[in-house]
C-alpha cells in the first residue's frame, strides 16, 4: 500500500498477456522480487500503463526492472516527471501494440486530472484507477470512516472523490467518455481502490459516475 493525503490507501494494479505473449502492466505498484519473479513466469514485461497522473510513483523502478518495456503516459504525466522516458502518450486511440484487444477512452474536462479508462475485450473488463473508488465502511473506523464517507468512497454508492468532481468544470466532455466506455457493455469493473464490484461492470461504472448527469 502506498500513502496518499494521510492515511494507508491500497492500489490494485492489472496484468493483461497480449497475444504476442508480452505483458501489459496498468497501473503498476510497488516492485519487489516476488512480484517481478510471477510477472516473468509469465511472459516478458512490454508495456507500462500509468491510467492518471497520480499514478506514477513506482514507474522508475519498474522501468530500471524491465528496460525493454515502452513506458505510456496519461495527459499531463510526462511534464510532471521529466526524469523518466515515456515512448507513448495516451489518447483515446490504442497503441499499435494493444489496438484490438484492449480499447481505451480520456476523461477530460476536469483541470485537475485526467484518466484514461480501458476495456479488455476477451475477459469484457472495465479497468477504473481514481475515477471510482468503493472502500468498504466496515473497515474504515472513527474519523476514517467519517472522512470516507463525505468523500463519497464507500460501499456500492462509492464514486470518484468530491474534489476531484469540483474540478469537474466540463461535465458534457465527461460524460462522453463515458457513453463510449458504457458502449462496451463491460461485464467486470475492476478499480484500483476498493473492493471489487460484485454487479454488472456496466452497472457499476454508470453508478460511480451518475454525478456526471
Amino acid at each position: 500500500m502506498r500513502f496518499l493525503r494521510f492515511f494507508p490507501y491500497p492500489t490494485r494494479m492489472a496484468v493483461v498477456r497480449l497475444a504476442d505473449g508480452g505483458l501489459w502492466i496498468w497501473s503498476p505498484i510497488e516492485l519487489n522480487d516476488a512480484l517481478a519473479a510471477e510477472l516473468e513466469a509469465l511472459g516478458p514485461v512490454r508495456q507500462l500503463v500509468a491510467p492518471n497522473k497520480l499514478h506514477h510513483l513506482y514507474l522508475g523502478a519498474w522501468a530500471e526492472r524491465f528496460p525493454d518495456a515502452r513506458l505510456h503516459a496519461p495527459p499531463g504525466l510526462a511534464e510532471k516527471r521529466r526524469d523518466l522516458h515515456f515512448h507513448a502518450e495516451l489518447a483515446d486511440a490504442p497503441d499499435p501494440a494493444w489496438a484490438g484487444q484492449i480499447d481505451q477512452v480520456v476523461f477530460r474536462g476536469s483541470f485537475f486530472l485526467e484518466e484514461v479508462v480501458f476495456f479488455h475485450r476477451a475477459s469484457g473488463t472495465a479497468l477504473v484507477c481514481d475515477l471510482v473508488q468503493r472502500f468498504d465502511p466496515a473497515t474504515l473506523t472513527g474519523w476514517l470512516g467519517l472522512l470516507m464517507k463525505l468523500w463519497g468512497l464507500t460501499g456500492p454508492d462509492g464514486s470518484t472523490p468530491r474534489e476531484w468532481r469540483a474540478s469537474w468544470l466540463d461535465r458534457k466532455a465527461g460524460r462522453a467518455a463515458l457513453t463510449t466506455a458504457l458502449a462496451w457493455s463491460p461485464e467486470r469493473l475492476v478499480i484500483a481502490h476498493g473492493v471489487l464490484p460484485q454487479e454488472n461492470g456496466g452497472a457499476a461504472l454508470a453508478r460511480g459516475l451518475r454525478w456526471l448527469g
